[in-house]
């Protein structure tokens, strides 16, 4: 049966005091760091939709590419064929999920180390189509000028999305519902079956699943949900180009993702924001930005010694602590109070 979750007072109270600090960050924060907040929220979705491939066992290179799918696809949508920004978005989450499911075919025939490659591989093929057509991607400098997201007028209350406050504001909400829709699939039959084929593919496929379809499933999801971040991308900077997609990006994912832990849904969200942290705010602040493959590098190796459960593993054994607190311990003689 799906996993049922149940959240305690505490962790209502958590979540509560996270919504709060969420919705009220951008007010005490400087414009850059607003903006950096808006991107951060846009990595979260990247590094948590990435995960769900990993749940299969199968790790890709491609994914920051399938974001950009989703960035050129929407930039073209609403740039060149005049569709409205919110449809442009969700066609250009659409098309990476379209493009993923094509990729399947070739890419779902090799597994592990060489599903990774052929990842790579697929990912750098369409990163040189955009590179070597001027028409419609715009060439090596790519898509500029791409329409914003529109703004809101109630009469009473108008909202312009070219502020980064306000547009953190639309991230978030469509990051949340987001992160909610894939924490619902990872609970469900689907998310179960996912698990079953990362651990035992062939008893799986002995029960009668099949797991090239299951794979591709997920594969496919990832890659819009990636497409989403990447369309939300586009609209805000208003410009894209191949060199934003490449592999040195993607090596970031994959650290973020490693850091963070991938057992829970959480993990990456903790290994995006720790590194973030580390990036933005100390080595911005001592202005050694570009040690940062060397930091990125020293950090991942450290996590995989000495955290190889990622940052996640912290907040299990805290959270284990606290509810185990005031407990006897396992084979402990608890004596009785004489009345």
């Amino acid at each position: 049966m799906p996993e049922r979750a149940s959240i305690s007072g505490l962790g209502l109270f958590g979540i509560l005091m996270l919504a709060a600090a969420l919705v009220v960050v951008p007010h005490v924060v400087s414009f850059s760091q607003q903006e950096l907040l808006v991107f951060l929220a846009i990595n979260v979705l990247l590094v948590v939709s990435y995960r769900l491939l990993t749940l299969t066992g199968e790790w890709s290179l491609a994914h920051v590419v399938m974001m950009g799918v989703g960035a050129y696809a929407s930039a073209l949508y609403s740039k060149s064929l005049g569709f409205p920004v919110p449809l442009a978005m969700l066609a250009g989450a659409a098309t990476a999920g379209l493009t993923a499911a094509i990729l399947s075919f070739p890419l779902f025939r090799m597994k592990g180390f060489y599903f990774l490659i052929g990842s790579f591989a697929a990912g750098e093929v369409i990163r040189l189509i955009w590179k070597r057509f001027n028409d419609p991607f715009g060439g090596p400098k790519g898509i500029k000028r791409i329409p914003g997201f529109p703004e809101v007028d109630l009469g009473f209350l108008q909202i312009d999305f070219y502020q980064p406050e306000n547009y953190y504001y639309l991230v978030l909400a469509v990051v949340i519902l987001s992160l909610w829709v894939l924490y619902r699939i990872e609970k469900s039959r689907l998310g179960l079956t996912f698990h079953s084929i990362h651990w035992q593919d062939k008893l799986s496929e002995s029960v009668g699943i099949d797991t090239f379809r299951y794979r591709m499933l997920a594969f496919v999801i990832a890659s819009f949900f990636a497409g989403v971040a990447g369309a939300l991308y586009a609209h805000y900077l208003s410009t894209v180009n191949p060199n934003q997609f490449d592999v040195d990006i993607m090596v970031y994912v994959l650290i973020w993702t490693i850091v963070g832990g991938t057992s829970r849904w959480y993990g990456p969200v903790l290994g995006v924001i720790a590194l973030t942290i580390i990036d933005e705010v100390v080595l911005r602040a001592i202005g050694a930005d570009q040690i940062r493959p060397l930091l990125y590098g020293a950090i991942l190796i450290l996590s995989i010694l000495f955290l190889p459960n990622g940052l996640e593993s912290l907040v299990i054994k805290a959270s284990d602590a606290w509810r185990s607190r005031g407990k006897p311990a396992p084979g402990a003689v608890v004596r009785a109070t004489p009345k």
